[in-house]
């Protein structure tokens, strides 16, 4: 049976995501600690809600990230997936096919050097896999649910990781 192109797996986009709450000098630093590790200036995620008991209100700067596509985000994976040694759970998989981790040290990423400015601090990682044909559930005109067939699952999320990264997947 031929392979068919349309069910090949790739990957859409990765999002590195530093939180920092309502602490600002926290969000300074993982700003700088984005741009030192991508060489790309981080855009600020604002607060949507308002939760008094954390002092967070709309509008609030709370958090930063930056969003790599293509060439630029399969390099990035390389090293992020060596600083966790090529090892994932399957709790890092969701049901959609994405997968999410984090690392806790940024000085564990290949490239990265220590500042003393930032010191130790950690950012989460989220890889969105699509497949051809994903582009009708975003297009403006006629947009479109995609098919449950053509959906990627869990499984195929960690085949493909498998097979294109090298990861090795365990239990916990």
């Amino acid at each position: 049976m031929p392979n068919n192109p349309m069910k090949d797996i790739r990957i859409e986009k990765i999002t590195l995501n530093v939180g920092a709450g309502k602490d600002q000098t926290r969000l300074e630093k993982g700003m700088k600690m984005l741009k030192s590790i991508t060489g790309i200036n981080p855009i600020k995620t604002v607060s949507n809600k308002r939760i008094p008991a954390w002092g967070v209100r709309p509008g609030l700067p709370i958090g930063c990230k930056i969003t790599l596509r293509r060439q630029t985000a399969e390099d990035m994976l390389k090293r992020l997936l060596k600083a966790k040694e090529n090892i994932l759970t399957e709790k890092q998989f969701d049901e959609n096919g994405n997968v999410s981790f984090g690392i806790p040290e940024y000085i564990d990423i290949e490239g990265a050097k220590y500042d003393p400015e930032i010191k130790v601090m950690g950012l989460e990682v989220c890889i969105t896999l699509e497949r051809r044909g994903y582009r009708i559930k975003k297009r403006r005109i006629q947009r479109r649910k995609v098919n449950k067939k053509h959906l990627i699952k869990k499984d195929e999320a960690i085949e493909f990781m498998k097979s294109n990264f090298k990861v090795k997947v365990g239990e916990e």
